[in-house]
């Protein structure tokens, strides 16, 4: 079974004199369990497919449909099917609110689903990212980037999502930390048993952490790899 079917994706945004598409006819599946990659430079149109899957850009034609189930243009994502779609994003200071610690930002979410024992829950995610108990008891900008991007993705593991969206998770970090997010990823991916869909405009990322890629350009998919043809590209 495809956890994510996505066919003739097509997304236009209007502009002040003209409308202008940024993703035209865009199609690929990824199966239960893989790591998919949307490659390609900047203002290509990757971010815009992965933002229609996630549910924050509901204006598109084409059809989306994530474990059998079919997304709705113009509607928001809800039910069951809200919780199973999550996204990281590229800068994670900005997705994390700046006058609330970490054990709020993490565990808001889980009382307001009526979770018991949330302390102790956003304790062991802090565990599974790397991060000390203590951590909990602090706020964003007094940690590292590196720090916040794992914050961030305890926060979505908090919610037991079965397919999570990456959308550059470690452009914004040096390269001396790139790695240990990457391989906190698939730790994490192998220990849950996610779906991923990674967007980076980096060749080694990509040939690093996916089974097959598509690579878009100018709003178009122009061919699809697998992991032979990414680890030799990359």
């Amino acid at each position: 079974m495809s956890a994510l079917t996505v066919s003739d994706l097509s997304i236009t945004f209007s502009g002040a004199r003209k409308a202008f598409t940024a993703v035209r006819g865009a199609s690929f599946d990824v199966a239960s369990g893989e790591t998919f990659g949307l490659i390609g430079p900047s203002g290509c149109g990757k971010t815009t497919v992965l933002r229609a899957i996630a549910g924050l850009n509901v204006q598109w034609q084409g059809g989306i449909s994530v474990f059998g189930e079919p997304l709705q243009p113009g509607k928001k994502i809800a039910g069951s099917l809200r919780d199973n779609i999550q996204m990281v994003f590229q800068d994670p200071y900005s997705s994390l609110h700046p006058r609330h610690t970490i054990a709020r930002i993490l565990g808001e979410p889980l009382s307001l689903r009526g979770v018991k024992d949330v302390d102790a829950q956003v304790r062991a995610a802090l565990d599974q990212v790397g991060l000390a108990g203590a951590t909990s008891q602090r706020y964003p900008h007094q940690l590292s980037g590196g720090q916040r991007q794992r914050v961030a993705i305890a926060r979505v593991l908090l919610l037991r999502p079965k397919l999570l969206l990456l959308d550059e998770p470690t452009s914004a970090l040096d390269v001396s930390v790139q790695a240990g997010i990457l391989n906190l990823l698939n730790d994490l991916k192998a220990a849950h048993g996610m779906t991923l869909v990674l967007v980076s405009h980096d060749p080694g990322v990509v040939a690093h952490m996916c089974d097959r890629a598509a690579i878009m350009g100018g709003g178009v998919i122009t061919q699809i790899m697998d992991r032979a043809s990414l680890s030799k590209a990359g």
